[in-house]
């Protein structure tokens, strides 16, 4: 098991666009993979970025069951998502709050779209076609955010929505993110 540091807000590599994976099935990215999966278990994450442990490559990975940190979640299936394109489904968009293991121990309300397409490759090469609505939406937007330079602070409309999660949620026991 391999736990990778996350780079936290203000590195700069977090704000790069990050480069297209042209090989895949190969050692390199299912190393890459095992890594990524470890940090996010190990960290309770829905979700990382190559980005987030310094790679820079359009990889993420997602998913969720139950996670302590995200008690109310649905669930989003397990997914390797490589080079991949969203797109929105209606202009609707909903505010949530997100936290990020950039970020940690802070929490804020972002707008994102509510309804959204997203393709893509698996780690093998396999086309990916899903639709998603709600968490599964928002957590998609999200990591492929970070592909971008994004982190989730810069989409907050009102800073008044951005804190700690112990200072907003007192009483909701979360874990430091």
């Amino acid at each position: 098991m391999t736990v990778r540091k996350v780079l936290r807000m203000g590195d700069a590599r977090l704000l790069r666009s990050s480069e297209e994976v042209t090989a895949f099935d190969s050692n390199e990215l299912h190393e890459l993979l095992v890594d990524m999966r470890d940090t996010m278990q190990a960290l309770d994450g829905v979700g990382l970025a190559a980005p987030q442990i310094g790679v820079n490559l359009r990889v993420v990975i997602f998913g969720v069951e139950s996670n302590p940190r995200y008690p109310d979640a649905e669930f989003v299936p397990e997914t390797v998502l490589i080079n991949p394109i969203i797109t929105p489904l209606a202009q609707t968009k909903e505010d949530g709050w997100e936290g990020c293991l950039s970020v940690p121990g802070m929490r804020g309300l972002v707008p994102r779209f509510t309804n959204l397409r997203y393709q893509g490759r698996d780690e093998f090469g396999a086309l990916i076609d899903r639709t998603a609505t709600g968490f599964h939406a928002r957590v998609v937007q999200h990591e492929c955010d970070h592909l971008d330079g994004f982190l989730y602070p810069m989409r907050i409309v009102d800073m008044r929505n951005f804190g700690f999660s112990s200072e907003l949620f007192p009483d909701d026991n979360l874990q430091d993110d």
